[in-house]
């Protein structure tokens, strides 16, 4: 499978492809020669997942400040 481009990739592609690293790497026929590559390539992948999921909780915690916001204003 041909690596993704870092930039246009879901949350759920990156993670999907991390999983497909791990089988690689846990593989008895994984060379040595290729773990640097692996971890180069999960560590790209886990800052994809990192701004992602830093992204959401953003807005999640933005949205209920203004939930919290509308209440006080109702009351």
């Amino acid at each position: 499978m041909e690596p993704q481009d870092i930039t246009k990739m879901t949350y759920t592609q990156a993670i999907t492809e991390l999983e497909e690293i791990v089988k690689k790497m846990q593989s008895p026929e994984c060379s040595i020669d290729n773990l640097s590559q692996y971890t180069a390539r999960s560590l790209e992948l886990l800052k994809v997942c990192k701004a992602k999921l830093t992204a959401t909780d953003e807005e999640l915690k933005k949205v209920l400040n203004e939930m919290s916001d509308d209440k006080s204003i109702q009351n």
